[in-house]
């Protein structure tokens, strides 16, 4: 991916004072991302070169767009066409399709099966069971049985760092100890050279219900993380288990500081999107004019230890906001789970070692 060599080139910059650049044509032939009407999120399996495309209950699956996010240069084509294909447009009809992409060169190819997934509702309870995958970094389900749809976290920034020998040393793991079963874990960790280098000294464990846009992982980190399905329920609490234990040296900037201890983050929200591609990131998640109502859990009410500790956050609705059932049952509203190690991770303040455990959670809606 074009991420990951901008990483090499940045890591030559510095440790050898210079990065030369090739006049030769581009050899990558991959799908870096898909955006498109009516596209809530898109899930790709780099390593076995599948693709699952999340839409809206508005799609038109026989007339589904999608724009291809390529290496320079690289040209994308179906495998077979369909009478109804008016690229950027394309029949999913049948939901499943192969697409080869053809490298600048001409001289790599690779062949990318698409899914199109039915719309679906966000489940209600989520208890970290199973992986996607399990070569690179963990990938955990949210709702495997009915439409693959998957958490997202900043594990694939944290590749870039060159720091994780084995799926484990990444700060979002799935783990065997769990409440009941397996459960996920969040670890702040140290980003290494490669962090200091570009002054992201820390990286936070996160997961969130939403998309990892790891074009933005270098250049405007916290818009790399984008929050929120749409979804037609009214929310009354976030509940679930949790265990936590902050790291024993607080940094800023990469520099300790003195009498300062990290915390970790527990948050839902809900808020308006007329647009289907609109998100809230980790810039505005918190702060933004479009947030209707944030449950979370307060930092005084953070218990340390190694037993399992239960959370029910009530979900408040924030001033003049109220929740429109007709922009609701139009899709008008999106939400988003949010579960961090260090609460300032972000903007790389927080303990490397702070670890949280989280299992069981469960979303309770007003019943309609």
């Amino acid at each position: 991916m074009n991420i990951k060599l901008l990483a090499v080139c940045l890591c030559s910059l510095f440790l050898c004072g210079a990065c030369i650049q090739s006049e030769a044509l581009n050899s990558e032939a991959a799908i870096d991302g898909c955006s498109g009407k009516n596209v809530q999120k898109s899930d790709i399996d780099a390593d076995a070169k599948v693709i699952y495309i999340h839409v809206d209950k508005s799609a038109d699956l026989s007339r589904q767009e999608l724009l291809f996010q390529l290496p320079e240069g690289a040209t994308i084509s179906p495998d077979q066409a369909e009478t109804a294909d008016a690229p950027p447009s394309y029949d999913f009809s049948r939901f499943t399709r192969s697409f080869t992409v053809t490298s600048e060169d001409k001289k790599v190819q690779s062949t990318y099966t698409i899914n199109v997934m039915p719309p679906v509702d966000l489940p209600s309870l989520f208890r970290f069971e199973e992986l996607q995958s399990n070569l690179n970094y963990h990938i955990l389900y949210i709702d495997k049985e009915n439409s693959n749809l998957t958490w997202a976290s900043g594990n694939p920034g944290y590749e870039l760092t060159f720091m994780a020998k084995e799926p484990t040393d990444y700060p979002t793991v799935q783990v065997g100890d769990g409440y009941q079963g397996k459960a996920v874990k969040l670890e702040t960790r140290s980003t290494g050279s490669f962090g200091a280098m570009v002054k992201m000294y820390i990286a936070a464990g996160n997961l969130f219900i939403g998309t990892f846009d790891l074009a933005n992982a270098l250049k405007d980190p916290r818009k790399a993380t984008n929050f929120g399905l749409q979804f037609y329920k009214h929310p009354q609490t976030l509940k679930g288990r949790y265990k936590y234990k902050a790291g024993p040296v607080y940094t800023e900037s990469g520099k300790p500081q003195p009498g300062l201890k990290d915390r970790c983050d527990i948050y839902a929200i809900m808020y308006e999107a007329d647009e289907v591609s609109f998100m809230l990131n980790g810039e505005n998640a918190l702060t933004s004019d479009k947030l209707v109502s944030v449950a979370r859990l307060n930092p005084a009410d953070i218990v340390e230890g190694d037993e399992w500790s239960t959370f029910s956050l009530p979900f408040e609705l924030k001033t003049g906001k109220t929740i429109d059932s007709k922009k609701l049952i139009a899709g008008k509203y999106k939400l988003a789970i949010v579960l961090s190690s260090s609460v300032d991770g972000a903007y790389f303040k927080g303990a490397v070692g702070s670890a949280l455990y989280v299992d069981e959670l469960e979303l309770i809606c007003k019943e309609d």
